[in-house]
């Protein structure tokens, strides 16, 4: 059974601006990737809902304080960055210290994230389910075709694609 959803941040939750750096919490401008907050929050009733960065600038205070400035620090039960897990995205170890605080099994939880390599094979490699948010419809890297469960392009596709795995999750159980 899923319990948890796991978001990537940089351009799965909150837009990049390539031209500031520095942690986002101090940027001038912050802002939601479109339709995020109406898929977190149709995810919230039935789910944990933690975020996952590799943000070396920002501890999860500072990233909630980003996604306070976006309206989306109320969708987070929780924030986990490489900084807190002493680990970085696509290694096992980020995941799996993920996994251990939300006390939960590899099977219990998705990764949604829009880098292939960091978020979707790193994550699948770790028994996650994975949904890759591909909104350009880019093709994944050779080698690693399958890794992503479902595909999305919009956030309003979300919770079909979420039905989809659960109702794999249960097959697998029986």
């Amino acid at each position: 059974m899923i319990r948890a959803l796991v978001f990537d941040w940089g351009d799965t939750v909150m837009r990049v601006f390539p031209e500031f750096s520095g942690p986002m919490a101090h940027w001038p401008k912050v802002e939601a990737v479109p339709g995020i907050e109406n898929a977190l929050r149709a995810a919230k009733p039935s789910y944990v809902i933690a975020l996952a960065s590799n943000a070396s600038d920002s501890g999860s205070g500072l990233v909630r304080d980003a996604l306070e400035r976006a309206g989306l620090e109320k969708y987070f039960n929780e924030v986990f960055t490489a900084r807190d897990l002493d680990a970085t995205k696509p290694n096992s170890a980020f995941y799996r210290g993920i996994l251990r605080k939300l006390e939960l099994a590899p099977d219990e939880a998705v990764m949604i994230g829009d880098h292939f390599e960091t978020d979707i094979a790193g994550a699948k490699k770790t028994g996650l389910w994975t949904i890759w948010y591909n909104p350009s419809d880019k093709e994944p890297p050779i080698g690693l075709e399958g890794m992503a469960d479902v595909v999305i392009q919009r956030y309003s596709d979300m919770e079909n694609a979420l039905m989809m795995i659960s109702g794999r999750a249960s097959r697998t159980m029986s």
